[in-house]
């Protein structure tokens, strides 16, 4: 068995006097697509940004490559690039979908203004935009928007592979989208793992079952600040355990309690 691309271990955070996550411990391997589920509000966003390294842990450890992570992102000491798809897309208004695709590598590289123009557009196609670089984001439908943050999340620098994303973190990609917009992200999700302009190892958040099935290769079900379940997606259907079946029968009678 190959060593875990990022593993966490013994993690616990808590917002006041609420804790959101209690020891958990979770491994992630490279090509996988592994898709965090439960309830809301059980701390499935805040692992993703432990993970991407923009929130620290009250106690516990981020081993990426076998190494303990020190500090957060900003300090810019990890091993590997990790790139987070925000729910709400993140897009910055006053910027171009070009300069929004290519801002990594305009704030973090010395390219020319001409190779970076040709990797967003190389980026754009890939997520099946073309000829929008000098839309604005305002001016973009909502999945169209979620395509954008796509391409910036694998935007590469082809003459330095150290700065390519190895992990991608979609925080629910689909949220608020019609079902075949829907179905559009979740095949772009797929397609992009297997791209080799892509990223082939990715966790995500989500709510949606469609979305659950289509892109996951395990599930892991987080509820009480512990993880409860895991196993391969088509497991979902038959396990006994009573908080994935209330899940997804969607039913209010079970163990999994009712937020007011």
């Amino acid at each position: 068995m190959p060593a875990p691309l990022i593993q966490l271990r013994g993690i616990s955070k808590s917002f006041g006097d609420r804790r959101i996550l209690d020891n958990v411990d979770l491994d992630l391997y490279t090509g996988e697509a592994l898709v965090v589920i439960g309830p809301s509000g059980t701390g499935k966003s805040t692992i993703l940004r432990i993970i991407a390294g923009l929130l620290p842990p009250d106690s516990g450890e981020v081993i990426i490559k076998s190494q303990p992570r020190i500090g957060l992102v900003e300090d810019e000491n990890d091993l590997i690039r990790i790139a987070l798809v925000f729910q709400q897309s993140a897009l910055f208004d006053s910027l171009t979908v070009a300069e929004n695709v290519g801002f990594f590598l305009l704030e973090h590289s010395h390219l020319s203004q001409d190779i970076i123009r040709e990797q967003v557009t190389q980026k754009l196609a890939l997520v099946g935009l073309t000829g929008i670089e000098n839309y604005y984001p305002s001016q973009l439908s909502g999945g169209m928007r979620k395509r954008v943050s796509f391409a910036r999340a694998i935007m590469s620098n082809p003459h330095n592979p150290a700065d390519n994303p190895e992990v991608i973190l979609y925080d629910e990609p689909t949220a608020g989208l019609d079902p075949i917009a829907s179905t559009v992200i979740e095949d772009l999700v797929r397609r992009l793992q297997k791209s080799p302009q892509g990223c082939e190892t990715y966790v995500m958040v989500s709510h949606q079952e469609s979305t659950i099935r289509r892109t996951a290769d395990r599930v892991v079900l987080l509820y009480d600040g512990k993880i409860q379940w895991q196993g391969p997606v088509g497991e979902i259907d038959h396990t006994d355990n009573p908080l994935v079946r209330q899940f997804f029968a969607a039913r209010v009678d079970g163990p999994i309690r009712i937020l007011d």
